[in-house]
């Protein structure tokens, strides 16, 4: 089946560190996302794509994994991206350990189970990917009233902006989210004894 509308090379051909970042993630997740695949038609641009992700994603700030990965779901919902929502919505389950929520925020955020907290931040995460020239300093202070920290509030909107690129990436590039996604995190793994 194909993964996207643009060639997709084969892993033994790409330079070598493309190639070693393919072959770790294909380790620890037991397959290889297709982003990762879709992208590496141009090595250039896949290193400084996932040099910022990593930047953004991995470091630790006021945000949860959850929370950021939340913040993707909805924004990519609003975005119409199936291969953000599907693929971040199965890291959403496995990080805030619920098998509803990522189907409830990518649907509609504003009717989710949801606390007022990351409410406040995904008012702010949609408005800004669907409407940034409206964001305004009653904006933040609102975030500021749930406990955001004007870094916090930074990291949101890198997130969103970053994502809102991704998005886009993948609707022109029709990738396919890959099946293992679909089933990720829907049914609760048995306490470990």
């Amino acid at each position: 089946m194909t993964i996207s509308r643009f060639p997709v090379p084969k892993i033994e051909e790409l330079p070598a560190d493309v190639r070693a970042r393919i072959l770790e993630v294909q380790e620890k997740a037991g397959f290889v996302p297709n982003v990762f695949l879709t992208l590496a038609h141009r090595p250039d641009e896949f290193r400084a794509f996932f040099a910022y992700h990593d930047a953004l994603m991995l470091k630790e700030s006021g945000l949860s994994k959850a929370d950021k990965e939340m913040i993707v779901v909805a924004t990519s919902g609003a975005n119409d991206c199936d291969y953000c929502v599907v693929a971040h919505g199965a890291l959403l389950r496995i990080y805030d350990k619920n098998p509803l929520i990522a189907d409830q925020v990518a649907i509609n955020y504003r009717k989710a189970d949801l606390t007022p907290r990351r409410r406040a931040m995904l008012d702010f995460a949609v408005k800004l990917s669907l409407r940034a020239a409206e964001v305004d300093e009653s904006d933040f202070a609102r975030l500021r009233e749930h406990g955001f920290s004007d870094e916090d509030a930074w990291d949101i909107g890198a997130i969103t902006a970053f994502f809102a690129m991704s998005n886009r990436l993948a609707n022109m590039t029709s990738m396919r989210p890959n099946d293992e996604f679909y089933l990720m995190g829907r049914v609760p793994r048995p306490p470990k004894t």
